[in-house]
């Protein structure tokens, strides 16, 4: 199949690295409970969009960058983990209330900024594309390496087993919404955990060996 090899077992690697919870995983949960099911989807979609950036420089090779340089590696590891922790500094301060007693309206604006924060979370995380690079190569046949055809359908591939994941958590999680907004001591300590776990999330991507 265009130069891939065990393509089922492909899917269940990617499957099982899906349901690995990330940085991804807690911005769309978090995303989705404070704000409900739409902010959920918008995050979902920008994750997606930051996936086919990295899809697209994996399977031309320019990803190898990142694997070669170590000063290039540093500066996208920095730029990333910054806007992590920027992200945290931002919901400590935040004196907003996180549920209010109505489902809360978005206007296009908001959205689209969710939408660009959950793809500048995903883009900037060198981590996703070193995990393109090292894990694409172990199901493409040797004389395809240099091919950038089997590298983008297995990243399609991922990132629609990842899609539907995210989807489901998405949903998942904005059921509790309606419960919590009930509850504006649990809004605020929610608050202020996300804000800690994001700044978490931006000082591990730190200190973190490569």
């Amino acid at each position: 199949m265009s130069g891939i090899e065990n393509y089922l077992g492909f899917i269940i690697a990617g499957i099982i690295m899906n349901l690995t919870p990330g940085a991804d995983t807690i911005y769309i949960i978090t995303r989705s409970i404070a704000q409900g099911k739409k902010a959920g989807i918008y995050s979902v979609l920008g994750i997606g969009s930051g996936a086919i950036i990295h899809i697209m420089l994996a399977g031309f090779g320019l990803s190898i960058l990142l694997t070669k340089s170590i000063l290039l590696f540093n500066v996208i590891k920095w730029i990333g983990a910054i806007y992590l922790i920027y992200l945290g500094i931002r919901m400590l301060l935040d004196k907003s209330k996180l549920f209010s007693d109505k489902q809360i309206e978005f206007e296009k604006t908001d959205l689209w900024k969710i939408y660009k924060q959950g793809f500048w979370t995903n883009l900037l995380n060198p981590k996703v594309a070193i995990f393109f690079l090292s894990l694409l190569p172990q199901f493409i046949k040797p004389e395809y390496v240099d091919n950038s055809i089997p590298f983008i359908i297995l990243g399609l591939t991922f990132l629609t087993t990842g899609t539907i994941w995210c989807l489901f958590l998405a949903y998942s999680a904005s059921f509790m919404t309606n419960t919590l907004r009930k509850n504006g001591r649990i809004g605020k300590i929610m608050k202020k955990v996300s804000g800690f776990v994001f700044i978490g999330l931006g000082v591990q991507l730190l200190i973190k060996r490569n």
